[in-house]
């Protein structure tokens, strides 16, 4: 499959007055086309770090993150959606910042809001969404511009455990029919193996990479994982490696 992220050899130190922090250290991992990849490690590791660097928003110190021409989209923990725009309008904001804000691109824009359940809400403003719709109206604006790699920063970590459980389902299901690719950060395990193809577990700061893994689900759907009797293995595993 086509590589669309690498990371070789990456350092990050930060600087400040009280001295050097090395948050990142040798990290060596690839993401390639049509893949679900999900890191975890322990708090504090450089997860959200490793995801500036894969955006290109942190250069790293040492090594090469390359991107191979892909197009990026970022979903943040909090939808932030501004709450004076619309729906309709949040979807349509980074075509306007990309100044690619054609009918054309926002007709795509609507079809996948109608396709995913918010057609009748898109005159709406967020505050009068549940916190489940928000995300999924957050997914689309972040779809809006047809990326080829979505990084996700534990997009539903501000959810409470019902929603988060029902917005994961219907997270992965956008992004597989969607048919992209996507690499996920996040602190909670049973999520990573709810919805990951790939997990790579970072070791404490400076984050390296511990292991890789491969998951061997029959069925993808987040839901139909949590009843099958892998995910409780899976669990136990990638919870001793981060408490070992």
């Amino acid at each position: 499959m086509k590589e669309v992220l690498r990371f070789e050899n990456v350092c990050m130190n930060y600087h400040t007055r009280q001295g050097e922090t090395v948050a990142v250290k040798d990290l060596n991992f690839s993401v390639s086309e049509g893949e679900f990849v999900a890191i975890i490690g322990p708090s504090g590791c450089g997860k959200t770090t490793v995801l500036s660097l894969a955006a290109g928003l942190l250069k790293p110190t040492h090594g090469k993150v390359e991107s191979f021409g892909a197009s990026f989209g970022y979903m943040l923990q909090k939808d932030e959606l501004f709450p004076w725009r619309t729906i309709e309008k949040n979807i349509c904001l980074p075509l306007e910042i990309k100044r690619i804000n054609t009918p054309e691109n926002r007709a795509r824009a609507f079809a996948l809001a109608e396709k995913y359940g918010l057609k009748d809400f898109l005159k709406s403003y967020p505050s009068s969404l549940s916190g489940g719709m928000r995300q999924r109206a957050a997914l689309i604006r972040t779809l809006a511009i047809d990326p080829d790699l979505l990084l996700l920063d534990e997009p539903f970590s501000a959810l409470d455990y019902q929603t988060r459980l029902n917005v994961c389902d219907d997270v992965y299901k956008i992004i597989r029919s969607e048919k992209k690719t996507a690499l996920l950060i996040t602190h909670d395990i049973s999520e990573a193996v709810s919805v990951a193809d790939k997990i790579f577990v970072l070791t404490k700061r400076p984050a390296s990479l511990l292991s890789a893994h491969t998951l061997d689900f029959p069925d993808g759907e987040p839901l139909k994982r949590r009843e099958n009797k892998l995910f409780s293995h899976w669990f136990e595993r990638l919870w001793k490696e981060l408490n070992a």
